[in-house]
C-alpha cells in the first residue's frame, strides 16, 4: 500500500509539473507553509501550485481531476474559518495571478486576477477618486479572490455593503473543466447567463423546483454570508449568477477572473468617535445612527483598546466615519450626528479631522484580529464564533444574551466589530487543547448557533462558514434549504474535487484542530518566554494568522517595521507568519520531521533579520528574532556552525584582542588580504569591513580622566553608568565622547562600569584610578543572541548582572547609546536569565540617551539646531524601546520631521553575513534610503544605530549621526566649555 502511494506521489507529481508552467511544490517546506489559514483548523496538502494564469489553472484541475485529488484555491490565506486549508492540491494565487487587467474610470469597473491584493486595487482606483468598497481590517493582504470566495465585507459595509454587491461578472473554472462566465441576467431559455449547457439546464431545474423554498428560507439582514446566495437566482433578484456564486469558498469553481464594481470616495472624511457608559448601550445605539448614512459604525469595548488614548471618556465607543464633499461639509454631518446621539445615549464624543488621528484609531480596530487573541491576563483566545450576525436593531439584545452565554460555559471574550451591521467579531477563551475543553468548545457552538437563529440572524456575517459552522447550518436553514445547497455543489462538483468538506457535507467543528499536533507538554528551551508561562510551543502559537507581517508596504505615517526580509522577497516563508508556520509544524513532526535539525525552518529564519518588529507591530506579538535565538541554538547545539557564526556572532571577543592592532589591522583591511579574510570569515565579499577605533572609546574615557580629572563634568550631578556597547567601544567611539559631552552639559554625572565586580562595601560607586582594560568589556549579549549561541549569551550575562548589580541597587540609571544593545539588555537578558531576580533589575534600569535626558534632566534646554531631519528609527527601539523620548528631545532641539519605519537591512551581523547582501540592500531601498534621498540638503540625518550608519555609509551617499552627536555638535558651535 505504502509504495503505491509513493508511486502515485510520484506521478502525480511529474504530471503536474510538466502541464503547468508555474510552480509546482511537493516540497516539505512549501506543503508546511499553507497547512493553516487563520482559523483554528490544519490540513496537510498533497503538493501546492503557483499557476501563471487561467490556462495553467486549467491545466492543474485536468491532472488533479484524472488522478482524483481535490483541489484548494487559496489567496492571502486571511480566512477565519477553515476554507483555505485542504488536503489536495492547494492553488496558491499570491505569487503570478496578481494582475489588475483593466480599470474604467468611467464604468466605475476593473477587471482583476484573483490574486491581486485589495490594497493595490484601491491605490490603483484612488488616482481616479474611486475606492472598492468593502476593506476587512486584512485590506492591505487578502486577495480578491478570497474576498469573493468568503464574500467579505468590512467596516465600510454600511455604505457599500459586502463583495457581492460589488461584483459583476466571474470567470471561473469548475473541477470537471468547464469554462463559466457567471454575471446578471439570463438567456432566452430563461437559465442563468454563462453557462455551458449541462449547468444550464441544471441549474434553472433546480431553481424552478425550488422557487417558494428559496423566496421563504434566507433571513433578511444585511450581513446574512452563511450557505449558498441561491436568492439571488430568483427572477425578482435579477438572476444574478455572480452574486449567487460570490461566498461560495471555492467549492464550485475556481475563480480565473472578475469584474468588479468601483465606488466614488468621499473628498473628505472626519471620523466621530462616540462614547457610551457600557457595551450594551452602544450597540442599543448603533441602528439609530444608520439615517445620517455613515459610511461605517464600528463598536468596541474598554476590554478591547485597553491604554489607547484619544478617546472619549467612557465604556464602550462607536467608530462613525461620515464623509462630505469638503472638510467642512464632512466635519458638520459628524457634529450633527454627534448631537444626534448624545440625544440618543452617547455619554461624551471627539471628532478627529486629522487623517493622522485617524489612522492612529483605526488601527485600534484593524488589529483587532490580532489582539482579541490575548486576554488582558495573557490567555489565548480563539476565533470559531468569529462574525455571526443578527438584525441591527437586535444587536443590543443580542450581545446580552450573548455574554450570558459565555458566562454559563464558563468562556470569557471581547466582542466589537460592525455593530450597525449587527455583526459582531470576538475571540473567546476555548481551551482547544484538552478534550474537556474542546467538548466545551461544541457545546457553546451549538448553543450560540441556535442562539443567533433565535435572533433571525446569521451564522456568518463576514467570514464564510468553512468548516468552522458549516455542520451548523441545517440548525439556521432547516435540512430542506440545506438539502438544496447540497444538491447546488452537486451540480457543479459531482465529483466533489472542490474544496471538499466546506459548506455542505461538511467535517464536524470539532475536527481537524490545528492544535492537536502539538506536544502535549513543554518542550525544554533557552529562553524564558514569561508572556507565555515559559512554554514555547504557546509562544508559537500566538501567531492566528491575521498575516500583517505579509504587507508589501507600510501605510503612510506609519513607524512599523515588520516585516522586512517578506516586503525584500515577497516570499510567504520569509514572513513572520510563514515562519511561524513552520516551527508549528517542526513541534507537530508531521511534515517537517527532523524537529531542531530542521533544514526547512533553518532555511525559512536565514533571511531573518531579528529586526524585533514583530514583537511591536504583530498584533500578538510573535517575537520571531527570539524564536531564531532559540531554534539556531538547538539546531547547532553539538555540531560545526556557520563561519559567520564565530566571526561576528562573536565580535566583541575579537575587537577586544584586536584594539591594541588597530591601525596595522585598519591597513590590511585596503589589501586583497581582505577578501580571503571575508570568505574565511563567512563576510558577504560586497561588504567594506569597518575600521576600528585606534582609541577605543573605553581608553579615551580613562585617558580623560587621569588628564583632565573629569574637568567639565558638574561634581555635584546625578550619578549614571554609561554603557560602554561594542559597537560604540571599538568602532564609532566619537558617539560615546559626544553623549558623554551632552550629558555633562545636562548637569549628569556619567561613569563607566568597571570590568569586575566592586567589593567595597554597599557598591560604593568610585573607580579605581587605573582600570584593568586587559580585561574584557562587559557585554550585553546581543551578538551571541542573534546567532543562537545561548550558552555562550548566558556566560556574558551573568559576568554583566555580576558586575552591575551593585552598581544599580541605588537606583542609578544604566544609559545604553546602542538601540540593538539597550534593548538586548530589556529582553533578552531578563528573559535568559530567568533564574536571577537581579536580571530584572539590570533590565529596569536601562534607558535610553534621550530617556535619560528627559528623566533625569527635565530642566535642561538642547541647543536650538533648527534643521529638518531625516533617517529611520532603529528597529530594535521601535520594539521595544519606543521613540517618544527621542521625538519630544528633538523637538526641543528645533530638529523638525519624522523619522521612517522599517530596517536599514543590515542589522547587525545579519547584512555582513554571506548570501545576504541582496536583501540587505532591498530592505534599505524599502524606506531608509528613499527618506534620506528625498530630505531637503541640509536636513540632519539621524541613525542612532552602528548598523543603520554603516548602512548609509555604504549604500547611500549622505552619512548618519547619532542624536548624541549632532547635540554635542550644537554645544560645541554655542561656544560652551568642555568639548571632549
Amino acid at each position: 500500500m505504502a509504495d503505491r502511494t509513493e508511486t502515485e506521489k510520484r506521478d502525480l507529481a511529474k504530471e503536474l509539473a510538466a502541464a503547468v508552467r508555474g510552480e509546482v511544490s511537493f516540497a516539505a517546506a512549501d506543503r508546511a507553509l499553507v497547512t493553516m489559514d487563520a482559523s483554528n483548523y490544519r490540513r496537510v496538502p498533497r503538493a501546492v501550485v503557483a499557476p501563471l494564469d487561467a490556462e495553467d489553472v486549467a491545466a492543474a484541475l485536468r491532472v488533479c481531476r484524472e488522478h482524483g485529488v481535490p483541489v484548494v484555491p487559496r489567496g492571502g490565506g486571511t480566512s477565519i474559518a477553515g476554507q483555505a486549508t485542504g488536503v489536495g492540491v492547494v492553488l496558491d494565487f499570491t505569487r503570478h495571478m496578481r494582475r489588475i487587467v483593466s480599470l474604467d474610470p468611467a464604468a466605475r469597473t476593473a477587471v482583476v486576477q484573483p490574486g491581486v491584493i485589495l490594497d493595490d486595487l484601491r491605490s490603483a482606483a484612488a488616482a481616479h477618486g474611486l475606492t472598492f468598497g468593502p476593506d476587512p481590517s486584512t485590506h492591505s493582504r487578502c486577495t480578491l479572490g478570497g474576498m469573493i470566495g468568503n464574500n467579505s465585507c468590512g467596516s465600510h459595509s454600511v455604505a457599500w455593503g459586502t463583495t457581492a454587491d460589488s461584483v459583476r461578472e466571474l470567470e471561473l473554472l469548475t473541477y470537471g473543466g468547464e469554462r463559466v462566465r457567471a454575471g446578471r441576467g439570463t438567456d432566452p431559455t430563461g437559465a442563468p447567463t454563462g453557462l455551458p449547457p449541462r449547468l444550464r439546464d441544471g441549474v434553472k431545474a433546480l431553481v424552478d423546483g425550488e422557487l417558494a423554498l428559496l423566496r421563504t428560507g434566507y433571513p433578511d439582514l444585511p450581513r446574512r454570508i452563511s450557505g449558498y446566495a441561491l436568492d439571488a437566482l430568483l427572477p425578482e433578484n435579477g438572476t444574478d449568477l455572480a452574486r449567487a456564486l460570490t461566498g461560495s469558498e471555492g467549492t464550485l469553481g475556481v475563480l480565473t477572473e472578475a469584474t468588479v464594481r468601483l465606488v466614488e470616495t468621499p473628498a473628505a472624511r472626519v471620523l466621530a468617535v462616540l462614547a457610551y457608559p457600557d457595551e450594551s448601550a452602544a450597540a442599543e445605539a448603533a441602528h439609530t445612527l444608520l439615517p445620517h448614512r455613515p459610511m461605517t459604525v464600528e463598536g468596541m469595548a474598554a476590554d478591547l483598546v485597553g491604554a489607547a488614548t484619544g478617546l472619549p471618556k467612557g465604556g464602550a465607543w462607536l467608530f462613525v466615519e461620515m464623509g462630505g464633499g469638503s472638510p467642512g461639509e464632512a466635519a458638520a454631518r459628524a457634529e450633527a450626528l454627534c448631537r444626534a446621539a448624545a440625544a440618543d445615549g452617547s455619554t461624551d464624543h471627539t471628532v478627529v479631522t486629522d487623517p493622522a488621528g485617524q489612522r492612529a484609531l483605526w488601527r485600534i480596530r484593524e488589529d483587532a484580529s490580532g489582539t482579541a487573541t490575548r486576554l488582558s491576563d495573557g490567555s489565548e483566545a480563539w476565533p470559531g464564533w468569529e462574525d455571526c450576525a443578527v438584525p441591527p436593531s437586535q444587536l443590543g439584545p443580542y450581545l446580552r444574551d450573548f455574554r450570558a452565554l459565555l458566562t454559563q460555559h464558563g468562556l470569557r471574550g471581547t466582542p466589537y466589530g460592525h455593530f450597525g451591521d449587527g455583526c459582531i467579531h470576538i475571540r473567546i477563551d476555548f481551551d482547544l487543547l484538552t478534550a474537556p475543553g474542546i467538548r466545551r468548545f461544541r457545546d457553546f457552538s451549538t448553543d450560540l448557533g441556535d442562539l443567533v437563529v433565535s435572533y433571525g440572524g446569521s451564522l456568518s456575517g463576514e467570514h464564510g462558514d468553512g468548516q468552522a459552522r458549516a455542520e451548523l447550518l441545517p440548525r439556521m436553514y432547516g435540512p430542506e434549504l440545506v438539502g438544496v445547497f447540497e444538491r447546488f455543489k452537486s451540480l457543479w462538483d459531482p465529483a466533489d474535487g472542490l474544496n471538499p468538506g466546506m459548506l455542505v457535507r461538511p467535517a464536524r467543528l470539532d475536527e481537524n484542530l490545528r492544535f492537536e499536533v502539538l506536544p502535549k507538554r513543554p518542550v525544554p528551551v533557552e529562553f524564558g518566554y514569561p508572556h507565555d508561562h515559559g512554554d514555547f510551543s504557546a509562544a508559537v502559537r500566538r501567531c492566528v494568522g491575521v498575516a500583517k507581517c505579509r504587507n508589501a508596504a507600510t501605510a503612510p505615517g506609519s513607524a512599523d517595521v515588520m516585516c522586512p526580509s517578506f516586503r525584500a522577497t515577497g516570499e510567504e516563508q520569509h514572513s513572520t507568519r510563514g515562519r511561524a508556520r513552520l516551527l508549528h509544524e517542526m513541534l507537530a513532526g508531521e511534515v517537517i520531521t527532523d524537529g531542531w535539525r530542521s533544514p526547512e525552518v533553518r532555511d525559512a529564519l536565514d533571511l531573518c533579520l531579528s529586526c524585533k518588529g514583530c514583537r511591536s507591530d504583530c498584533p500578538v506579538g510573535v517575537d520571531m528574532a527570539t524564536y531564531k535565538a532559540e531554534f539556531l541554538h538547538h539546531h547547532y547545539e553539538g555540531r560545526v556552525r556557520p563561519a559567520a557564526h564565530y566571526s561576528m556572532g562573536r565580535l566583541p571577543q575579537w575587537l577586544h584582542a584586536a584594539a591594541p592592532l588597530a591601525p596595522a589591522l585598519n591597513a590590511l583591511a585596503r589589501t586583497p588580504l581582505a577578501t580571503v579574510a571575508k570568505r574565511l570569515g563567512g563576510i558577504a565579499p560586497e561588504r567594506p569591513i569597518p575600521p576600528l577605533a585606534t582609541e577605543t572609546f573605553i581608553r579615551w574615557w580613562w585617558r580623560r580622566r587621569k588628564t583632565t580629572a573629569g574637568a567639565g563634568a558638574p561634581s555635584g550631578g546625578r550619578t549614571v553608568i554609561l554603557w560602554p556597547d561594542t559597537f560604540t567601544n571599538h568602532l564609532s567611539p566619537e558617539v560615546g565622547r559626544a553623549a558623554v559631552r551632552v550629558l555633562e552639559a545636562a548637569g549628569l554625572r556619567p561613569l563607566l562600569p568597571p570590568t569586575a565586580p566592586l567589593r567595597q562595601p554597599g557598591g560604593a560607586l568610585p573607580q579605581p584610578a587605573l582600570p584593568r582594560l586587559h580585561r574584557p568589556p562587559l557585554c550585553c549579549g546581543l551578538t551571541y543572541v542573534s546567532t543562537g549561541q545561548l550558552d555562550q549569551a548566558r556566560r556574558v550575562m551573568r559576568r554583566t548582572v555580576e558586575v552591575l548589580s551593585p552598581l544599580l541597587q541605588d537606583g542609578h540609571p544604566l544609559v545604553v547609546l546602542e538601540p540593538s544593545c539597550a534593548a538586548a539588555l530589556r529582553t533578552d537578558l531578563p528573559e535568559l536569565l530567568a533564574d536571577d531576580p537581579r536580571a530584572a533589575q539590570l533590565a529596569n534600569s536601562v534607558r535610553t540617551f534621550a530617556q535619560a535626558l528627559e528623566e533625569l534632566a527635565p530642566d535642561w534646554q538642547p541647543p536650538r539646531i533648527d534643521r529638518p531631519v531625516a533617517g529611520q528609527t532603529h528597529c530594535h527601539q521601535h520594539a521595544v524601546l519606543g521613540d517618544a523620548p527621542d521625538r519630544r528631545l528633538r523637538e526641543r532641539a528645533g530638529l523638525t520631521g519624522n523619522l521612517t519605519g522599517g530596517c536599514c537591512g543590515l542589522a547587525g551581523n545579519f547584512g555582513f553575513e554571506r548570501g545576504h547582501y541582496d536583501v540587505s540592500v532591498a530592505c534599505a531601498e524599502d524606506q531608509l534610503l528613499p527618506a534620506v534621498q528625498q530630505s531637503p540638503e541640509d536636513a540632519e540625518i539621524l541613525a542612532d544605530g552602528f548598523s543603520c550608519r554603516t548602512q548609509l555609509d555604504q549604500l547611500g551617499d549622505r552619512p548618519g549621526r547619532h542624536l548624541a552627536e549632532v547635540l554635542a555638535e550644537a554645544l560645541g558651535e554655542a561656544g560652551e566649555p568642555g568639548t571632549p
